[in-house]
């Protein structure tokens, strides 16, 4: 049995395509490989995942987690200290790796006033009360990411990895249709999600003709396949566009040379 590692590093995109998608506890895909065990008999996939905050805070990184929070109990899971402070992205062997942009349009993260680190509060407005005064005094807000720092961001993170491996990089983009929204008369409004969405994708497009990541174009399955059927709201997918997506993956790996 041959068996193919990738390390992701991404949020419920890539968990629910790739690994697996469960919906009220029961599990409604089964990953990539269904369609591993199909097409190429004799090998299966193995499935490093690990949550992914923001790019920014992946590049400070340095593997220590913080004194302060360590010694604190903060209800943060999924989002653990091991995995916002650690470095395993660059330091782990894989087959491929997977990233996404959906953190870097998504989260919004908080630096701590005085030591400058940069921390996700996952969940905070259900925290305690004692917790979360803590984060409100001790941290500060932080801006949105603009597209031209977070694919700079990524340029760092692609460079850190060739470091020390050459197997493919593959970053998610995002389908810009939102449930619910039509956008007719944009004049006067702030950024709305999709064209937040759509200006990330584009960004990722230029940052793909400079280097020699793969897209993996949620967007366009998306669309051909028809948001109405494949997703479940603004961000994620039923089994249906799990397994689009999961396939787009087996395919750019294929024509990679993995299998």
């Amino acid at each position: 049995m041959k068996r193919l590692t990738l390390f992701v590093k991404g949020n419920l995109d890539v968990r629910d395509t790739l690994h697996s998608l469960r919906i009220g506890g029961r599990i409604e895909w089964n990953g990539a490989n269904e369609i591993v065990r199909d097409r190429f008999p004799g090998v299966s996939v193995r499935i490093q995942h690990e949550l992914f905050t923001r790019s920014d805070a992946l590049l400070a990184a340095t593997g220590a987690i913080p004194a302060g929070l360590e010694q604190r109990e903060l209800p943060l899971e999924p989002y653990t200290l091991a995995s916002q402070f650690g470095t395993a992205l660059f330091e782990t062997d894989a087959d491929a790796f997977v990233l996404s942009i959906q953190p870097d349009v998504m989260t919004h993260l908080v630096r701590h006033r005085a030591d400058g680190y940069l921390f996700y509060p996952n969940a905070r407005e259900s925290w305690p009360p004692k917790a979360r005064g803590f984060v409100d005094e001790a941290f500060e807000a932080m801006e949105p990411l603009d597209v031209e720092s977070s694919m700079r961001n990524f340029g760092q993170i692609i460079e850190r990895i060739r470091r020390r491996s050459d197997a493919p990089i593959l970053i998610y983009n995002l389908s810009p249709v939102i449930p619910g929204e039509v956008l007719r008369f944009p004049l006067g409004l702030s950024e709305t999600l999709s064209t937040r969405i759509r200006r990330f994708n584009l960004g990722l497009i230029e940052l793909a003709g400079q280097t020699d990541v793969a897209i993996v174009d949620v967007d366009t399955l998306v669309a051909r396949a028809g948001a109405d059927r494949v997703k479940l709201d603004a961000l994620h997918l039923n089994a249906a566009g799990s397994r689009l997506v999961a396939e787009e993956v087996i395919a750019i790996l294929e024509e990679q040379g993995c299998f």
